[in-house]
């Protein structure tokens, strides 16, 4: 072996390269399963269709779509920071994935790292997707320019975060199976309480007062505000999501097991 060879192979592995490398393994993967297109694609641009051209529920508003589209948007965030990650996340860890990365230079702070760029990925993919086709059905943002912008992007990522620590909290003390099934019937509660498809003034106000409480119904709220009149969300919008932002991901962190 030559000294430039040996000191190639002695050469610390760029900070980067493992992250980079894991963000494009996990964007591949995530691409080629067809169940996660399916939720994270497929399903919003259904719902968004077919909620703005029959009329099955009265929305506020001039046309149906200024309601569905920031409902949807959250539902298509929700989806994905939570159900999409966690599920896959629950199995990897099944099957004995996650602990074979973890003892790899990879590291664990990398591996859940380069999950949230993929993350980050496709909601822009889905933002990309969801909003001209929204648009095409008579969608027409408030108004609120910049600041609106800003604001809806700001809830999007405590939203992500938020959903993301849910996600990861169910992957990570559930069995691969029961976290299945724990998630789809988490994603339909918070479909039906989280005011996305069915305005949240359309429930009794018992479960108002909880829904309220929820993530999605904080993340709706705050995208309706934003996208839909152009105005600043409300301030218990941004409290709730900024507590459920912390707890859950602090709560999956302590709780998770990598095996």
């Amino acid at each position: 072996m030559s000294a430039t060879q040996a000191l190639r192979e002695r050469a610390p592995t760029p900070p980067l390269r493992p992250l980079l490398a894991q963000t494009g393994a996990e964007l591949y993967m995530t691409l080629r399963r067809g169940e996660t297109l399916l939720l994270t694609l497929g399903i919003p641009v259904v719902f968004l269709l077919f909620f703005s051209k029959v009329n099955v529920v009265s929305t506020p508003g001039t046309t149906p779509a200024d309601f569905f589209v920031p409902g949807i948007l959250a539902l298509a965030v929700m989806s994905t920071a939570m159900v999409s990650l966690g599920i896959a996340t629950g199995f990897e860890r099944g099957y004995g994935v996650l602990k074979r990365l973890g003892s790899t230079p990879l590291g664990r702070p990398r591996l859940l790292g380069a999950k949230i760029v993929t993350i980050v990925a496709v909601e822009l993919v889905q933002a990309a997707v969801l909003l001209p086709v929204g648009i095409g059905l008579g969608w027409s943002p408030g108004g609120g320019g910049m600041p609106a912008v800003a604001a809806a992007v700001g809830a999007v990522l405590l939203g992500s975060t938020a959903f993301a620590g849910v996600g990861l909290l169910m992957a990570g003390t559930l069995r691969a199976e029961v976290n299945l099934a724990a998630a789809n019937g988490l994603y339909l509660i918070l479909l039906l309480l989280g005011g996305m498809i069915v305005p949240i003034s359309k429930l009794p106000a018992a479960v108002q007062d909880v829904a309220k409480l929820l993530p999605a119904e904080a993340l709706s709220a705050a995208l309706h505000a934003t996208l839909g009149h152009g105005s600043a969300p409300p301030v218990e919008s941004w409290i709730v999501l900024a507590v459920w932002a912390v707890a859950a991901p602090v709560a999956a962190a302590l709780t998770f097991r990598w095996e």
